[in-house]
């Protein structure tokens, strides 16, 4: 299969779907950032000698600092139901009160409790009776959902457990003279912070975010809210605060990029019916001190393999900072949770005088090397798998897994984002040419 270079003369945005298979980290990994963020949590993965041996793999480094998180692994007789799924978890997590006494326990449950029919979600309300322990059940297998879905998963849990009644809110009632605004998505708190002081500038009090630090703090949730979310992976919650909580959900591009963030901002005001203030110049302020990253990606082309559904926002980043993006791969695209989004991707795709870029949901990765041997990109973002064999064809790759543990939302946080994105084309700009042909 043969791809040619696109031209200036693509109107619209072009959407595909390859139906390749999910190739991304499994979205068990969303405990290495979740157990941190909940601080009063311990999260049980509950699979096979694979799901631990990854585990060990992507978080052995934080061992050391005793994590609160754990592995049940099914052994053959599980698989074979010959043992008692209720009496061997109560067993597991009765070890982890005594052990840990956290405020809840977080079943993880992969593609093997998927396969066996484990009935995770029956077994929990029993056993939470019985120990005392709230048991949060979520299902981040591979088989349905891509890396960072799995904290999706998490959060769409967690949401039916925070309380309907507002009890002992932070929000300063005075001040707030909107209807309640709940933000959800894990954020380190720092940057949650930075981006609540952001709202706060515009007068905007926020009454919560999902997850909180702590599982006893989790918001007050009541119909009627408004909810918005800070990263495009999160639609199921965003489906779940509707639905099941009777939220209002404010569609919004995200907080990535000072143009992002400014969207989000002024977004949120608009439906409070709030006039923001300082806004333009906020984000031109940011703009100057990033300056010398983007005459490096001026002119520069770009080509997403798709990993962490990170892409869309991050291609309009970019685009913004003068590079050319070929394509967008991702592994799952929810047109209606990310419409702003895609909205300020066209939008700043016509205003840079640029192509609009093929979004090629599910992308089969043989197909995308065969494009990128094609349209020869200056830099492909991609999943760790494909990295080292693009680099050997002397192509420039960024991991697209080190965005997902940066912070890179928020004003504050644009600079690192280039960091990320300009240290391949700074480190070879600086090797010698070894080429002795």
């Amino acid at each position: 299969m043969t791809f040619t270079k696109q031209t200036k003369n693509n109107h619209s945005l072009t959407f595909e779907c390859e139906t390749g298979n999910y190739h991304t980290f499994c979205p068990i990994s969303c405990v290495s950032w979740l157990y941190q963020k909940i601080e009063d949590s311990f999260f049980l993965v509950i699979g096979t000698k694979t799901c631990g041996y990854f585990l060990q793999n992507a978080m052995g480094v934080m061992i050391f600092a005793e994590p609160r998180y754990a592995m049940a692994e099914l052994e053959e007789g599980d698989i074979s139901a010959q043992l008692n799924d209720y009496e061997e978890l109560k067993r597991l997590c009765l070890q982890i009160k005594k052990d840990r006494n956290p405020s809840v326990i977080f079943w993880i449950g992969t593609c093997t409790t998927e396969i066996i029919k484990m009935d995770l979600e029956g077994i929990a309300p029993k056993l939470e009776s019985e120990i005392y322990i709230p048991i949060v059940v979520a299902r981040a297998n591979g088989l349905d959902y891509a890396f960072t879905q799995g904290e999706d998963t998490v959060l769409a849990a967690l949401a039916q457990r925070c309380p309907k009644i507002q009890q002992n809110s932070f929000v300063n009632t005075v001040v707030a003279k909107h209807e309640p605004l709940i933000v959800f998505g894990s954020l380190p708190n720092l940057v949650a912070k930075q981006l609540t002081l952001e709202l706060a500038n515009q007068y905007i009090s926020v009454s919560g975010w999902l997850p909180s630090s702590n599982y006893t703090d989790l918001p007050s949730i009541d119909p009627g809210n408004y909810v918005v979310g800070v990263n495009p992976f999160l639609s199921r919650t965003a489906t779940t605060l509707m639905r099941r909580r009777k939220t209002k959900l404010i569609v919004a591009p995200f907080p990535i990029g000072p143009d992002g963030t400014r969207a989000w901002i002024e977004k949120i005001c608009s439906v409070l019916n709030i006039q923001p203030e300082g806004l333009e110049e906020r984000e031109q302020k940011i703009w100057k001190t990033l300056q010398d990253y983007i005459e490096l990606l001026d002119g520069k082309s770009v080509f997403f393999m798709g990993d962490n559904l990170l892409e869309v926002s991050l291609a309009r980043f970019l685009i913004r900072c003068g590079m050319t993006v070929y394509e967008i791969g991702i592994p799952y695209m929810d047109k209606r949770y990310q419409k702003a989004e895609l909205d300020l991707l066209e939008a700043t795709c016509k205003k840079m005088k640029v192509m609009m870029p093929k979004i090629v949901e599910k992308p089969d990765n043989y197909n995308q090397l065969d494009r990128i041997k094609d349209l020869e990109p200056d830099l492909v973002i991609t999943g760790m798998a494909h990295a080292n064999p693009l680099e050997a064809r002397g192509i420039n790759t960024k991991w697209s897994v080190e965005f997902t543990f940066s912070p890179i939302h928020g004003f504050s946080n644009s600079r690192d984002i280039l960091e990320l994105v300009t240290r391949p084309l700074r480190r070879n700009s600086k090797l010698p040419n070894l080429d002795f042909a």
